[in-house]
């Protein structure tokens, strides 16, 4: 943790200031894979047809207490959040797009009143339920970002709002940084490049398999306890990695 917390430190202390020299991220890179209206209407579709609450209504949350009285399951996707995460090929330079789309996150219910996010990823040309997230962390947090798209850093649970070429920390996590703490992209690109560059593809990292795999995103599995924290491989465009020393505490989620 405490590397972790030096190396946003610095990019802290590096000032306030957004860097404006050619070739730095800017706000003309926005993230890719925004939502059509073509997609918000499918994503509509998929999160309120009846397999999605079909289970919702089976979709108990470890540790959960049962409802005094049975709730009736639901979906809202009048709320969608899209939640980004950092590519690859801007954690190493290759790209100025900070981010591509993980997926879209609609607000919902359970059968027993808890509430519950459900995934939906573009796979192909269509989208899928690939998730149901215990709690509805994405709308808050889109609330907090006051029209920035959302940030999520999965290798350490943080959460960030991207107004131009201003990120604003949401939520921290074990990166030590308060909320409202603000740098410019290219210092967060820097702060990626200190954490993730020995990671990727082809690195040594890669080689000898120390994130558990490489691949596909994977998914934290609920915990019987939530006290556990277990130490899991996120991904990071679609490459697995784990930050040595950083522990996550997944949301208790059903896939």
């Amino acid at each position: 943790m405490s590397m972790l917390r030096k190396a946003l430190g610095v990019a802290v202390l590096a000032g306030a200031a957004m860097l404006t020299t050619a070739g730095a991220a800017s706000a003309a890179d926005g993230p890719d894979g925004a939502p059509t209206a073509a997609d918000t209407a499918a994503i509509g579709q998929v999160t309120s047809g009846p397999a999605t609450l079909g289970r919702l209504a089976t979709t108990k949350f470890p540790g959960r207490h049962a409802a005094a009285a049975a709730a009736q399951q639901t979906a809202d996707p009048r709320t969608q959040v899209a939640v980004y995460e950092p590519t690859a090929a801007f954690v190493t330079g290759k790209s100025d797009v900070p981010a591509a789309l993980a997926y879209v996150a609609v607000p919902a219910r359970t059968g027993d009143g808890a509430a519950a996010t459900v995934w939906a990823e573009r796979q192909g040309p269509a989208w899928t339920v690939v998730n149901v997230a215990s709690g509805d962390y994405e709308r808050q947090y889109a609330q907090a970002a006051a029209g920035g798209y959302l940030l999520h850093e999965p290798q350490v649970n943080a959460w960030y709002a991207v107004h131009g070429d201003a990120v604003t920390v949401l939520d921290g996590s074990v990166t030590g940084l308060a909320a409202g703490t603000k740098v410019s992209l290219e210092q967060y690109r820097t702060t990626l490049h200190e954490r993730y560059a020995d990671k990727l593809p082809g690195s040594a990292y890669d080689r000898d398999g120390a994130g558990g795999g490489y691949g596909g995103r994977e998914r934290a599995v609920p915990a019987a306890d939530p006290g556990d924290v277990p130490v899991l491989p996120f991904a990071l465009g679609g490459v697995l990695v784990l930050v040595a020393g950083a522990a996550v505490v997944p949301r208790l989620r059903r896939r």
